[in-house]
């Protein structure tokens, strides 16, 4: 695997090699994502072989604007131009019915396909010098912590990606969030980088659909997520850590002196309680808590409105990985 800053040359050559069915990851706004040519059955069978994903769990396609959806998707939804509009390019993923060119392996064929256009300069410059539509879940291992900085990119999928693009540390922190257009109740699959309020403020209260073993977008299976050290969901302040046990405290404020002082290894999302800092810094604490050696996480619940929402759900599917 060759790490390259995201210099007008290595995006060139990211592109190129995307146009010749390669892999290539680079950075968004929420987490770095495992891009293919979204046409080719072949490239895009490549990202489930080297994530090892399950060929049910459909994808998302990063187009470089809502124009370049013609062909890909049926747009003429209202609302979803509406989202379009007020959050596009950023942290949202809308489920349309799928129309044309995109390969059946990216939407396990479903007929509807998951899509976003992001924010990120790097996402965007390669999106516009490759003039494809690209198909990128998380660059990482399937189920395990999304990647925010290239080097969790370079420590998780080893020699099986042609090229890393950094952009640096993702700004966002945690994934878009979908909500889904394909039918006449708009439905919340996954929160995320936009606040669940925001969108119903454009569109309407949204239904909420729960955990899916056949999901029509990624985020969905009840695990995922998750560190490999077993991870334990706790109230505020509430780990109650055992005698002789290695223990690590994912905090969302600075914890008390005599929690801290029992544990091994500490990571405070936000010094001043809030939850866009919080979502941030998520996976990239989660990443140096797991490095840790340790017996167990115990993770704070966070407040659940707006991101915090988002950040919740994280660490639930995270707990859920391991159980109790």
């Amino acid at each position: 695997m060759a790490t390259a800053l995201a210099t007008p040359e290595a995006i060139r050559r990211a592109a190129e090699i995307l146009r010749s069915g390669g892999l290539v990851a680079f950075p968004t706004e929420t987490v770095y994502g495992l891009g293919a040519d979204a046409r080719s059955a072949d490239a895009c069978a490549k990202i489930f072989a080297v994530k090892r994903r399950p060929t049910f769990d459909p994808l998302i396609v990063h187009v470089e604007s809502e124009p370049a959806l013609a062909g890909l998707c049926d747009v003429r939804d209202a609302r979803a131009r509406k989202l379009a509009a007020a959050f596009w390019p950023g942290p949202l993923t809308l489920v349309l019915p799928k129309t044309g060119a995109i390969a059946d392996i990216v939407t396990s064929g479903l007929s509807t396909v998951a899509v976003r256009v992001p924010a990120h300069p790097v996402a965007r410059a390669l999106l516009a010098e490759s003039k494809l539509p690209i198909a990128a879940p998380s660059a990482n291992p399937f189920g395990y912590i999304s990647p925010t900085a290239a080097e969790h990119v370079q420590s998780q999928l080893g020699r099986d990606v042609e090229l890393v693009l950094d952009g640096g540390p993702c700004t966002v922190g945690v994934e878009s969030t979908i909500v889904d257009l394909s039918s006449e109740l708009p439905t919340l699959l996954r929160p995320g980088g936009i606040a669940v309020e925001r969108i119903e403020a454009v569109v309407g209260e949204l239904a909420r659909a729960g955990p899916a073993t056949t999901p029509k977008a990624p985020g969905q299976l009840p695990s995922h997520y998750a560190p490999r050290t077993r991870l334990v969901l706790v109230p505020a302040f509430g780990a109650e850590v055992r005698d002789g046990e290695r223990a690590g405290l994912l905090a969302f404020r600075p914890p008390p002196k005599e929690l801290r002082a029992r544990c091994a290894a500490v990571e405070v999302l936000s010094e001043a309680g809030d939850l866009t800092e919080a979502a941030a810094r998520l996976f990239a604490a989660l990443h140096r808590l797991d490095a840790e050696q340790l017996d167990v996480i115990y993770a704070e619940r966070v407040p659940p409105e707006g991101l915090g929402a988002a950040i919740l759900d994280r660490l639930q599917r995270a707990a859920a990985a391991r159980g109790p």
